[in-house]
């Protein structure tokens, strides 16, 4: 099967991209406010103007950015992979073991999910709100959380399906054919 073919109508692809690609942009958001929040901290500080609960939301932002940017990271085959032990197989072997982890990885995933989006409907029902200098409804900072598990959710089980039905793994870069390409990851690695 041809890796970029997928078991999904085309509008059904497009829009699972989207999505994942639309989470990434998001956490982009948060990142840039995140930027400007310390900024506002670091220059309003010698101008005697105080940002109320900016920690606060810079570590909610912090939060956001990370949770939000795991599926289009998935996607895009930058999260870190140990492939010490399943680059040792090839064939039919190498396709059980993905299939293994990533079912494996779907699980706790979705189960991650499932708790972080309870936990977010929690603090809505119950009013929950954060303890700093400005109370905030605990759900909306929870939000970026539980909306980033529940889109990588979505993109394992999206990835899942196509192992299962034949494609190869999008989540793993293709070995590098040159030695320019070997040169150019192992910069990208920090090695």
């Amino acid at each position: 099967m041809d890796p970029r073919h997928s078991i999904f109508p085309e509008w059904l692809r497009k829009s699972l991209d989207g999505l994942y690609l639309a989470s990434g942009y998001l956490a982009g958001v948060f990142l840039v406010a995140i930027f400007l929040i310390m900024l506002a901290l670091s220059a309003g500080r010698p101008l005697g103007i105080d940002v109320p609960a900016g920690d606060d939301f810079a570590a909610w932002c912090m939060a956001a950015t990370a949770f939000l940017a795991l599926a289009h990271t998935f996607r895009s085959a930058e999260l870190i992979r140990m492939g010490l032990v399943i680059d040792r197989f090839t064939g039919w072997r190498r396709r059980l073991i993905e299939i293994a982890c990533t079912a494996i990885g779907a699980t706790a995933v979705s189960y991650f999910a499932w708790y972080a989006v309870e936990m977010t409907w929690v603090s809505w029902r119950f009013n929950d709100v954060s303890m700093g200098v400005i109370a905030v409804p605990l759900w909306i900072p929870q939000l970026g959380m539980s909306v980033g598990l529940s889109v990588l959710a979505i993109s394992f089980v999206d990835e899942l399906l196509h192992v299962l039905f034949g494609g190869t793994p999008r989540y793993e870069k293709p070995p590098a054919n040159t030695a320019d390409e070997i040169i150019e990851r192992v910069m990208e690695s920090g090695v």
